[in-house]
């Protein structure tokens, strides 16, 4: 045996080989890890920073248990429109941040304790990347690096906040929805550069907190994908919490000095210059590929950065797949998880599984919330549909006008010759759970007119979808 042949056998003795390697443990990377483990393969699963991606740590998880608190604060100043006198009103923001890294770490551990439990998986906290088709370096946070190799890896990295390129951006401490999470108190005036769900959540989130806040959307409108009215409803909202918006915005510069930030923007035909003391950048997500070096391994990206996959998760690599916001589509905790779904099915129980026409339903949590699934109005008009629309004011519903909670409105689009729901927007007090509701019907084939004559609970927000179809037959 030469001498060559010797170091390249000992190298490949060093490096430890895997059934499967997953980079990254966010909310698709973990459970296909613990899976895979648990059906024998040999799996290690690499993390840089938190188990638990987004969701747990900078998302979902914190977001959602800091919107219950401004809820309650909105709810604790409405109080008396019920009659209920409730005195002064404090928060105590200290309490409110401690309430929710708790409940990040009590997710963050419990997910981690998991992992590490997980017969046959080993959890490597660093940072990967690859050195060819199927071989990783991994820089290790305590130190040294490590060399791995598996047949299948997934890639699981998630994405990070877009910086946009503003003049002076750079040179200020802007605020991201992660960094946001770490304040110890209330911004004095929190300006939000982009008007869609990550900073209308924050905004309104923080508007209740205390903060003065203007919002700054460079479209026409904030929520620029959904259609006019549910754009126009959501803003009349907001308005009315005395949340400013400002629409059609061109930032010229951004600088700072001792006292507070200084924003230069146009608006249409308006020139103006509005103060702040902290900046937040909402204006979207890009997927966190960049330190992979995905060239060494031949993996595609489109003019985004985001990784080609096919229908069924797979890159150009074979036996290379990519899960969650990090192959663009849309940027979802649940969709992340529903690919894990697919992969592992796929891959271990000889499915055929396919992300094509996949449903996709939302929730954005700001109050009332919206929830979205299917078409909108819009796409049923660029498509050229044959459809019905459906519109009932949430202060026409009696569960609405009982709880005090009449703002918004519920919006049903449906296919006017198979009577076929294709898609709703519920902008409404439990938004999320009455969308959910025609999501299952939209699954099992049930027609609007079989929903206008359920039998629902009574009374209940659901209940309403009675009347919500009842307008389409009110039509005919």
């Amino acid at each position: 045996m030469s001498f060559r042949t010797k170091q390249i056998l000992l190298i490949w003795k060093a490096m430890k080989h895997y059934d499967a390697i997953i980079i990254g443990a966010g909310q698709a990377g973990t459970p296909l890890a613990k899976r895979l483990a648990e059906a024998g393969k040999k799996t290690a699963i690499i993390e840089k920073r938190y188990v638990g991606g987004t969701c747990i740590n900078d998302g979902c998880t914190p977001t959602k248990a800091m919107i219950a608190s401004a809820r309650a604060v909105y709810q604790a100043k409405r109080a008396t429109e019920l009659g209920v006198e409730v005195g002064a009103i404090k928060i105590d923001f200290k309490k409110i941040k401690q309430r929710k890294d708790d409940i990040v770490n009590e997710f963050r551990s419990s997910s981690e304790k998991g992992l590490k439990n997980t017969k046959g998986l080993e959890l490597i906290f660093g940072t990967a990347r690859f050195n060819s088709e199927k071989e990783l370096s991994i820089a290790l946070n305590d130190g040294g690096e490590e060399k791995v190799t598996a047949e299948w890896i997934f890639i699981n990295t998630g994405a990070k906040t877009t910086i946009p390129d503003i003049e002076g951006l750079g040179e200020i401490n802007y605020l991201t929805s992660t960094t946001i999470l770490d304040l110890k108190t209330v911004p004095e005036h929190l300006v939000v550069i982009g008007g869609n769900y990550i900073g209308l959540e924050f905004g309104q989130m923080f508007n209740r907190f205390g903060s003065k806040v203007t919002v700054l959307e460079k479209s026409s409108g904030i929520l620029a994908r959904e259609d006019q009215d549910i754009s126009s409803a959501l803003t009349e909202i907001l308005t009315d919490e005395n949340i400013e918006l400002i629409t059609d915005v061109k930032i010229k510069k951004i600088a700072q000095d001792k006292k507070q930030i200084s924003i230069t923007l146009e608006s249409g035909k308006i020139k103006k210059e509005i103060p702040a003391s902290h900046v937040l950048v909402a204006a979207g997500r890009t997927a966190q590929t960049a330190g992979l070096d995905l060239g060494k391994c031949g993996v595609k990206l489109d003019d985004k950065g985001h990784i080609l996959v096919n229908e069924k998760l797979e890159t150009n690599i074979k036996g290379i797949y990519a899960l969650g916001d990090v192959k663009g589509g849309p940027s979802f905790t649940h969709i992340a998880y529903n690919d894990y779904t697919i992969i592992y099915r796929n891959l271990m129980e000889g499915t055929n599984y396919s992300i094509q026409d996949r449903p996709v339903p939302y929730c954005m949590f700001t109050d009332p919330q919206l929830g979205r699934i299917g078409i909108s109005e819009k796409e049923a008009k660029e498509k050229k549909l044959n459809y019905k629309v459906a519109v009932l004011p949430m202060s026409n519903v009696a569960r609405g006008i009982e709880t005090n909670e009449t703002l918004g409105l519920m919006k049903a689009i449906v296919d006017a010759d198979s009577k076929k729901i294709l898609g709703a927007a519920i902008l409404a007090s439990e938004g999320g759970e009455i969308m959910s509701v025609l999501q299952m019907a939209m699954e099992g084939g049930i027609t609007y007119d079989r929903i206008r004559y359920c039998v629902f609970a009574h009374p209940t927000y659901s209940e309403s979808l009675n009347n919500l179809f009842m307008k389409i037959d009110s039509e005919l």
